[in-house]
């Protein structure tokens, strides 16, 4: 018992010695890990970021010069690798075996080290200087509000939260199952694949990669990693912090590349798994060119319903339902007693929807794309609270911003299509972001949104045109009546991608309806039900494809990141007197 308390204290001796190399009151430069200053970097500082390949920090012969989404001056530089520079980075995966850097059976002492140093990582993160030092620094490369890019670094620490101590071991728990004799024993355990790849786009450029980073590294693998390059700094200074915190330097290469580079090195080095989250086109392409060996979490034209339950409320949930509301209005600034609980469910639902179609400037793979109303919801001030919540959006505190894969006159364009099918119009938006300096390169459009009717939307030659996913602050609005359900479950039984849908109703039977004929792997249910939020408490991921990759949870990584094998143990003994039976 001394022993344990004795190595407890020395633990913590440690642990408050490796967090005093924080000096809070010093520069962002004190941070021991940065190489930046998120808020410094410009054109006359530009910021520079490198490869990681067999343990080293390397530059490149070629540099790629990337600006700065809000003005345009050139403001990193990228030691880009292009496809004659591919070979250290094959031969780096080459040195992995099949079986991985560790396994049940291998080095099960890395299980305890990834825990360690996850534990150390999340501690890292909730300093309040490094935690903004992440959250400037994504800001500055893909323009958000403070609050959605702090959010995006806060649930990246709460992942390696959960996942510090022997909850890394825990990923890899076996079973056994009772054999057919003395000595025989069957044992299923989660085997990594070895050498991996992990392709990230820019939208989230902290959360997903570190996510999808540590669950390969749990699992045993070794990863190579190639983030957008127009958001790779972010990653480049969290390898540089794991690295602080005890990963060893050869576990994971860093690359920086174009597309086309990384297809050839994919084709080269022949990892046996990849894990691609992007662009359905690209994902399509690189599931032939690696023949399968690959796990997707691709593009998503997400729906949301509104039930027919304007002014109900469940009975289940009544008695919370009204305290909640109690709560809010007493808390309102501009709280007017006559604000009756329907109101009050109106506002919810029209912030919730703002929230989802137009946080992060619409560029969430889970963001709004089509809203079917329930003709109950017509009725309402719905569309026009959302109009109003759209307005308030503004490019000073990048509630709104630029567009990183579309320009301004690409969405207008899809727009004006739209405006011409028949009966449908302009509800908000539409217009260009006046008084700014975001590069043309990039698009810079107010929140819009576009009514179609369902009628139309269903038909042959509208369909595609309608549900093409603009990655940007763009959505469909539609309505149906209490008999057209069926027609609105057509409409989404036809759609390709599967990511996340919201039911907003607390009317059960509607809600048994609905999801029972439906797909989505990420579905919010009741009267909060949302499309976006990919917190670190649940499964985040598309269903319908078995090809399908989640994010967040244990499930999510054991799937993603190991397969099974089974090892049958037989030692015997031998019945007395056995003899050779016939043969058969």
């Amino acid at each position: 018992m001394m022993y344990g308390f004795l190595v407890c204290r020395a633990s913590q001796k440690a642990t408050r010695n490796w967090l005093s190399s924080f000096n809070l009151s010093r520069s962002v430069h004190s941070i021991p890990f940065a190489t930046v200053d998120a808020e410094g970097i410009s054109g006359s500082q530009p910021a520079k970021v490198h490869n990681l390949v067999q343990g080293k920090w390397t530059g490149s012969s070629t540099w790629n010069t990337i600006v700065d989404p809000l003005n345009g001056e050139p403001f990193i530089k990228i030691a880009e690798i292009d496809e004659t520079g591919t070979q250290p980075f094959v031969e780096s995966l080459s040195k992995c075996p099949k079986h991985g850097l560790h396994n049940p059976f291998k080095s099960p002492e890395r299980y305890l080290l990834y825990g360690d140093i996850t534990a150390k990582a999340a501690r890292m993160l909730s300093v309040p200087k490094v935690s903004d030092f992440f959250t400037r620094l994504i800001q500055r490369v893909a323009p958000k509000s403070y609050q959605q890019a702090l959010g995006e670094v806060q649930v990246t620490q709460k992942f390696l939260e959960n996942f510090s101590g022997d909850q890394v071991r825990f990923l890899a728990r076996s079973f056994a199952v009772p054999g057919n004799h003395l000595g025989q024993q069957s044992h299923g355990f989660r085997w990594p694949y070895g050498p991996v790849a992990i392709i990230t786009p820019f939208n989230f450029p902290l959360e997903i990669p570190v996510l999808q980073l540590m669950g390969a590294l749990y699992m045993g693998n070794k990863p190579i990693l190639k983030v957008d390059s127009k958001v790779c700094i972010v990653m480049e200074q969290m390898i540089r912090l794991l690295h602080h915190c005890g990963m060893p330097l050869s576990d994971v290469d860093f690359i920086n590349s174009d597309g086309k580079t990384m297809n050839k090195l994919l084709l080269e080095a022949n990892p046996q798994m990849t894990l691609f989250t992007g662009s359905s086109k690209v994902a399509e392409k690189l599931a032939v060119d690696l023949k399968g060996q690959i796990k997707l979490e691709d593009a998503g034209f997400d729906w949301k319903i509104l039930g027919p339950d304007v002014n109900e409320v469940s009975v289940v949930s009544c008695k919370y339902y009204l305290l909640s509301t109690i709560i809010f209005l007493w808390i309102r600034a501009d709280f007017k007693s006559s604000l009756s609980v329907s109101e009050w469910q109106v506002d919810y639902i029209a912030w919730v929807c703002d929230q989802d179609a137009y946080a992060c400037s619409g560029q969430k793979c889970s963001a709004q794309s089509i809203l079917f109303m329930h003709e109950n919801w017509s009725a309402t001030s719905l569309v026009s609270k959302m109009k109003d919540l759209a307005e308030r959006r503004k490019l000073e505190d990048l509630t709104i911003g630029p567009v990183l894969t579309l320009t301004t006159e690409a969405m207008l364009d899809h727009m004006n299509k739209l405006l011409q099918i028949p009966g449908s119009r302009l509800l908000f938006g539409g217009k260009p972001l006046e008084n700014h300096s975001i590069p043309s390169i990039y698009g810079a459009l107010k929140p819009t949104a576009i009514y179609v009717p369902l009628e139309e939307i269903l038909r042959a030659k509208n369909y595609e045109l309608v549900t093409r996913e603009i990655f940007g602050p763009f959505q469909v609005i539609t309505e149906y009546k209490k008999d057209q359900l069926p027609m609105v479950l057509d409409a989404l039984e036809r759609m390709h991608a599967h990511l996340t849908a919201a039911v907003v109703s607390n009317d059960v039977l509607f809600l048994q309806e609905v999801i029972g004929k439906t797909v989505n792997g990420t579905t919010y249910a009741g009267l909060r039900a949302r499309t976006t939020g990919a917190p670190q408490n649940h499964w985040f991921g598309p269903a319908g494809d078995p090809r399908g990759a989640g994010i967040g949870t244990p499930e999510a990584i054991k799937l993603v990141w190991s397969c099974h094998r089974e090892v049958i143990y037989d030692f015997g003994p031998l019945p007395k007197r056995w003899e050779i039976p016939p043969s058969t």
